[in-house]
């Protein structure tokens, strides 16, 4: 194709693209006109913001909630008695003293021993004094129905209280 002919296609292009753009905004007219002669519709008008109240709290006899509540004593801390932390733990003290079972008794010239049975299958001799159970729980007695023992329960202000507790023999 010649440089000429090239020439006359492209100003063609262009004169078919100014022809087409140069249509009436007749239709764009219309429309303004119509929107324009519409009835206008009523704004709502904008809300009134209420002015802030302040508010004074009255604690009464109820706590402030700004001021920090008092710190629980750590446990042990408290009045009362306590747990030895430097006395070794016993075997039967991992177990809660639920999951341990009385078994029987072994007599012998110098002391009644309670036979208990750990969760694990292996049966303990413990006597008066030895420690058992998750509560610091010390054997106060064996008898051949039961051993009775006392443990020491956090009381949740920082001191422990002593609590009674049996272990009877199973069946």
């Amino acid at each position: 194709m010649s440089a000429a002919v090239l020439r006359l296609l492209c100003a063609f292009g262009l004169l078919a693209m100014l022809a087409a753009c140069s249509g009436g905004m007749g239709d764009l007219e219309q429309w303004v006109s119509e929107v324009k002669a519409r009835k206008s519709t009523q704004v709502e008008p904008i809300p009134q913001i209420k002015p802030y109240e302040a508010y004074a709290y009255d604690a009464g006899t109820r706590r402030d909630p700004f001021v920090a509540e008092q710190p629980k004593r750590p446990v042990g801390t408290g009045p009362g008695p306590r747990p030895d932390p430097k006395r070794p733990k016993e075997a039967l003290e991992e177990y809660p003293l639920d999951a341990l079972r009385m078994q029987g008794i072994i007599r012998t010239p110098r002391a009644t021993f309670g036979l208990i049975k750990s969760p694990d299958n292996i049966i303990h001799r413990v006597s008066v004094g030895n420690y058992m159970g998750q509560n610091f729980g010390q054997v106060k007695s064996v008898t051949e129905t039961e051993i009775t023992l006392t443990e020491l329960v956090a009381d949740g202000f920082g001191g422990y209280v002593q609590r009674p507790a049996t272990l009877a023999l199973s069946q």
